[in-house]
């Protein structure tokens, strides 16, 4: 089936892929609005040149189950440990999946040295942060123990500013509790970006070859810590974070004034 939204215009391909894929797995229609958004979405990203450096991703909000939401947009869909997928308690349609900080996580299927050394990002979209305190880490591969070649973005309750160590692929750390976009993005042997609550910079950091392991969500080697709640992450090839930002953001806006 060819989604249309009005005569003479057609559903980009690609979103009208995955709308009918989370229709069949909800097993009933999503909202017009919520269709619209993720169509602007795609042709958006399309439109800026950053469609085809997401190899994972998958928008965690705006279908009517939690199985829904775990549809991949991009790649292969991930594994969830532990989520509640039949009463969807850990799921709102509007503002996404939520962890528990403990046990609860997604592995993406997204081998961390599956993208080029000097040519990767991870980013996910915060619509509320945890209460509880300490750090915890919203995605990645290899801890927070200074593996060699792991990468993972940690957050921490207060701002203490953005910092790397030397021995990690890319790391952030220390950066409070705004919501909005959560991302870093390496193009550089010698440097990398980040984008968080808006805010962008650069930190010089060099790069190393990348550890092997599927990347997770929520956690980093089976150990869950993150208890926020998320509606988007994304897995690739290095990209344009303001403009994945205006996208994503544009996107979780869109999809919650759609939903009743």
């Amino acid at each position: 089936m060819t989604l249309v939204w009005r005569p003479g215009f057609q559903f980009d391909a690609d979103a009208s892929n995955y709308i009918e894929a989370v229709e069949a797995v909800d097993t009933q229609a999503l909202e017009t609005g919520v269709r619209y958004a993720i169509n602007d979405f795609v042709i958006g990203c399309k439109n800026d040149g950053i469609w085809d450096a997401i190899k994972a991703s998958c928008i965690l909000a705006g279908a009517r189950t939690t199985n829904g939401a775990l549809v991949p947009l991009v790649g292969d869909a991930p594994n969830p440990y532990n989520f509640d997928l039949v009463g969807d308690t850990d799921y709102d349609r509007k503002t996404g999946l939520q962890g528990d900080g403990s046990t609860k996580y997604l592995d993406s299927n997204r081998n961390n040295n599956a993208d080029p050394q000097n040519s990767n990002h991870l980013c996910v979209f915060v619509t509320a942060v945890n209460a509880g305190g300490g750090s915890r880490q919203v995605i990645g591969k290899g801890g927070t123990t200074g593996l060699p070649g792991s990468t993972h973005i940690v957050m921490a309750d207060t701002l203490i500013g953005q910092r790397s160590r030397s021995n990690m692929y890319f790391i952030l750390s220390g950066l409070g509790n705004s919501t909005g976009l959560l991302g870093i993005s390496r193009a550089l042997s010698s440097s990398f970006n980040y984008r968080h609550g808006g805010v962008a910079g650069v930190i010089t950091n060099a790069s190393q070859a990348p550890s092997e392991g599927s990347v997770q969500v929520y956690a980093s080697d089976g150990v869950a810590s993150c208890s926020d709640r998320l509606a988007f992450y994304s897995i690739g090839e290095s990209l344009d974070l303001a403009a994945l930002d205006t996208r994503v953001s544009a996107l979780i806006t869109a999809i919650g004034a759609a939903i009743p």
